[in-house]
């Protein structure tokens, strides 16, 4: 796992139900469970502050990191996307975003391609991205943000006159591949599961194995967020396994949700400056948000 990686995960899974502000001394202490030194932490905070994602303010000789504004925007719809059961029926209507970029802005051009991708939208023919969900409010905080107002133009479309919405499914997103991932995702977890179940229950798993499991899961969980778009039900195949995987994901995190939090608040230390009111119910079940219509 990337110190980088980890970071982000530990921000949204963690960090940000305790104030979203860590002393270095406990970031270090909690990355070394995972292998990483103390100079692969301090490198990589040091690159995402310099990336505008994470701030430092000193107390006293101690750093405090924290989100910026951008990195929060990114950690929070990780987050939302992560612990959401998305099982909406489709409004009907295509998203459908052109843009023409000049060649002078290449940089800006790809970190669009990002920001599309990172949404779930998919790519239909050159500079043509369409998606069938609505996210037309990040989408415009997006232009907004690079200042792309002259460079798209962002359209809703309840047909598509030349071609009929399979077409446009199989052409933007490669659903057969997802799915085998997913797959493999259960497979690799229902054994897991199962073990795990039997170390719980004969109270022979510690807590900072259950920290290190669920951070483990979530990373791995996380990946499907840069593949699967996320579609309404009804454009999805009759067996989807990512429904499977899913709560494959959720019945792994909540039996090992206690222990994994109570290791965290051991080690986590905020600055002595700022008063902090712990969410602990929230860090233990974030699965709050369920979209079902």
């Amino acid at each position: 796992m990337k110190p980088r990686s980890l970071m982000i995960t530990l921000y949204g899974d963690f960090i940000q139900y305790y104030g979203g502000e860590i002393w270095i001394g406990s970031l270090i202490r909690i990355m070394s469970e995972f292998g990483i030194s103390e100079s692969s932490v301090r490198g990589a905070t040091l690159r995402m502050v310099q990336q505008d994602l994470l701030q430092v303010r000193r107390v006293g000789n101690k750093s405090y990191y924290s989100l910026t504004e951008k990195g929060k925007r990114r950690i929070e719809d990780g987050v939302k996307r992560v612990y959401s059961i998305r099982d909406h029926k489709w409004d009907g209507l295509w998203r459908i975003l052109t843009y023409s970029v000049p060649e002078e802005k290449r940089e800006l051009r790809n970190q669009i391609r990002k920001e599309l991708n990172w949404t779930g939208f998919g790519l239909v023919s050159n500079s043509v991205w369409v998606s069938p969900n609505p996210l037309e409010e990040q989408i415009m905080e997006m232009i907004r943000t690079y200042n792309l107002e002259n460079y798209t133009m962002l359209f809703g479309s309840s047909s598509v006159v030349s071609h009929d919405n399979q077409y446009i499914i199989d052409k933007g997103w490669n659903l057969q591949e997802i799915e085998a991932e997913y797959n493999g995702f259960i497979e690799s977890y229902q054994a897991k599961y199962e073990l795990l179940k039997e170390r719980v229950w004969n109270n022979t798993l510690t807590d900072v194995e259950s920290f290190l499991e669920r951070t483990h899961l979530v990373h791995e969980f996380r990946k499907f967020l840069f593949k699967d778009p996320g579609f309404p039900k009804d454009l999805l195949p009759e067996h989807w396994s990512g429904r499977s995987a899913r709560d494959l994901f959720w019945n792994i995190h909540q039996l090992i949700s206690v222990s994994a939090v109570r290791f965290f608040e051991s080690v986590f230390e905020h600055a002595p400056d700022r008063s902090v009111q712990p969410n602990r119910d929230k860090a233990i079940n974030p699965f709050a948000e369920i979209y079902v219509s």
